[in-house]
């Protein structure tokens, strides 16, 4: 696995998907599945950078591979931030108007929509968040 450790800024956003986007362009991804996974990616890394170390700060690992044919990619961002699983959470009810729904959930939903496999564990004081995608 490749590995990118930041500290958990959204300064740090344009060097995560850089770093995305060159294992992704490696590994043979359309320019569509390099969007769907920047998508992805900004929406899990943007809320660690706000609310994992809130209000200290830290750091997150984002470890890439891709492997298999066709290529699998899998993508992990590790912390060591405050517990939380945010696949928990009650799918937003997308029926709803905006006034009606409650704020939150949108982005984690376009996560599982647009991925393969997510998956979260909490283990040794880290959060670890996995998506998967197959490259097309």
């Amino acid at each position: 696995m490749k590995r990118l450790t930041v500290n958990a800024s959204t300064d740090n956003l344009p060097k995560v998907l850089e770093f995305i986007d060159s294992e992704l362009e490696t590994a043979g991804a359309s320019m569509k599945m390099i969007f769907q996974i920047d998508l992805a990616v900004e929406e899990i890394y943007v809320n660690i950078a706000h609310y994992a170390y809130a209000p200290d700060d830290g750091n997150v690992i984002i470890q890439f591979d891709s492997y298999g044919e066709p290529p699998l990619v899998e993508i992990q961002f590790i912390d060591q931030g405050n517990p939380f699983n945010p696949l928990d959470n009650p799918d937003p009810d997308i029926t709803l108007t905006a006034e009606e729904r409650q704020i939150g959930g949108l982005g984690v939903l376009m996560v599982k929509k647009s991925m393969d496999e997510v998956d979260y564990r909490f283990e040794e004081n880290e959060n670890i968040l996995t998506i998967k995608k197959l490259v097309s």
